[in-house]
């Protein structure tokens, strides 16, 4: 069986308020893309296809695949406007694939334990999404900010990625709501993930899997403080 990596490195990232886009940014001296680039590179994934910002290509080539030698990246494509274009172009960009598992740039603590379990879930499963139960309880708003209903939290997750599918299935949907896209927005329904997409457009059902409470995506500047803390204590080469 072949595994595919898609990461995602196009977002804009506007909440870090910074000059350098959050998967640019620093963390102990290296690219904090470095990091998730690093575990597939040392996984059991024979291809990754690199997601990034149209100006920015070049730059990932050579500063961050070339100069850190990810021979597993076979391409690095421009993204879309928005996140589901940018995974869009990445199918687009994989020749042959079995299981494709997509992961945020932005999160730099993917763990070897996630990727088993991602490949074990994947025996039984065509869609297996990494998540952590709530610690809050939440709420159910109407557009007047007024609680309609509090869900039971045993039954609230927090989705992460990667979000690991059969190839096969996960193409065909992005397929079908690429053709599908303006009647979406017509009816206001935003895409916020992929299990999103397969929920939508295929009839899988979306198994979720234990990731790990460190498995942060870093999108403000106290995440970064949070990063670097995390790194003191599972360090990464």
């Amino acid at each position: 069986m072949r595994y595919t990596a898609i990461v995602l490195a196009a977002g804009k990232g506007s909440r870090m308020k910074s000059d350098v886009q959050k998967q640019y940014m620093s963390l102990q001296g290296k690219p904090v893309l470095y990091y998730s680039l690093k575990a597939f590179q040392d996984s059991y994934v024979d291809q990754i296809i690199l997601v990034a910002g149209e100006n920015e290509c070049a730059y990932c080539r050579d500063e961050i695949v070339a100069k850190y030698d990810f021979s597993k990246v076979t391409a690095v494509v421009p993204g879309g406007r928005e996140r589901y274009h940018s995974v869009y172009n990445g199918i687009c960009a994989i020749q042959e694939c079995d299981y494709l598992l997509i992961h945020d740039g932005a999160r730099p603590f993917l763990t070897r334990e996630i990727l088993e379990h991602a490949r074990e879930e994947l025996n039984n499963y065509p869609a297996a999404v990494a998540a952590v139960q709530s610690k809050d309880t939440v709420k159910i708003v109407n557009e007047d900010g007024i609680v309609c209903s509090t869900p039971d939290r045993s039954r609230v997750w927090n989705v992460q990625t990667p979000q690991c599918f059969l190839f096969s299935m996960i193409k065909e949907a992005y397929e079908k709501l690429i053709h599908s896209e303006k009647e979406l927005t017509k009816q206001g329904v935003r895409i916020t993930d992929d299990a999103m997409v397969a929920e939508l457009f295929s009839e899988s059902r979306v198994k979720l899997f234990e990731g790990d409470y460190r498995n942060i995506k870093i999108t403000t500047p106290e995440d970064m403080i949070l990063a670097e803390k995390y790194l003191t204590r599972m360090p990464v080469k």
